[in-house]
């Protein structure tokens, strides 16, 4: 399940992409196992860093799942580290990813200039967080949601991260909501938060996008692309860096 859309990323044969923040590697691999992208995947130096050893170990063991003929099998490496502190040389990647990573972190201004760092000049950024409102009603439902270790310390406006973004010299270009329908199943989640998982309307719901995941029926994928506007849970922002970012 992939948030951003890897056709507005101008990909090339040799092209470095970073998925900064990437967890179990859901945009490393997702572009790793990309049949629209064809023998361009096995063309690409993928990078997916996290902090999490436990969530790259999974990661690893994910890329052995689809073998895929030796044209597609790009170079691909999980490694572990800090994004306010990348283990990479300057103007070294083409195209970035930060997908729900941001609202994470206390100084994501910090974070924001490591990226422009190791970030080539003209090189593509695809940032996500959660949208404000959908994220909003989680936080009233149950305020442990955003107490738990690790869990999210804010809530981003579109306009204010937008212009942050455009002070750190990212040109901005294209924008687009994503995942509408899970919006109601993080509601759920909270409002039955002492319940679990298990409980049985959070677990029908998740039974549903696991079902919408794998057999994506046209009514179910127009209904999202239909409510991305305006109940997407995440917001995605594409940019470039612009000469003299920092």
């Amino acid at each position: 399940m992939l948030t951003i859309r890897p056709e507005k990323l101008p990909l090339k044969p040799g092209d470095c992409v970073l998925d900064l923040g990437c967890g179990e590697g859901r945009h490393t691999l997702g572009l790793y196992f990309s049949a629209p992208l064809g023998e361009l995947s096995g063309q690409l130096s993928l990078i997916g860093i996290d902090i999490s050893a436990i969530d790259l170990a999974t990661a690893n063991k994910r890329k052995t799942d689809f073998p895929l003929p030796e044209s597609q099998r790009a170079g691909i490496q999980f490694v572990r580290g800090d994004g306010l502190k990348l283990p990479l040389p300057d103007a070294s990647v083409d195209h970035l990813i930060c997908s729900e990573v941001l609202e994470h972190i206390p100084d994501y201004h910090a974070m924001l200039r490591e990226i422009n760092r190791v970030l080539k000049p003209g090189g593509t950024l695809c940032v996500s967080v959660p949208r404000a409102w959908p994220e909003r009603i989680c936080w009233w439902l149950e305020p442990r949601y955003h107490q738990v270790a690790g869990g999210h310390i804010r809530i981003f406006n579109r306009a204010s991260l937008k212009r942050d973004l455009r002070s750190h010299g990212i040109q901005l270009f294209f924008e687009h909501g994503a995942h509408a329908l899970h919006a109601p199943y993080w509601w759920l989640k909270c409002l039955f938060w002492d319940r679990g998982d298990r409980f049985w309307p959070v677990q029908v719901y998740h039974r549903f996008l696991v079902w919408d995941l794998f057999r994506a029926p046209w009514l179910t994928r127009s209904l999202d692309k239909l409510l991305n506007p305006l109940l997407g849970k995440s917001i995605v922002i594409y940019g470039v860096k612009g000469p003299g970012a920092q």
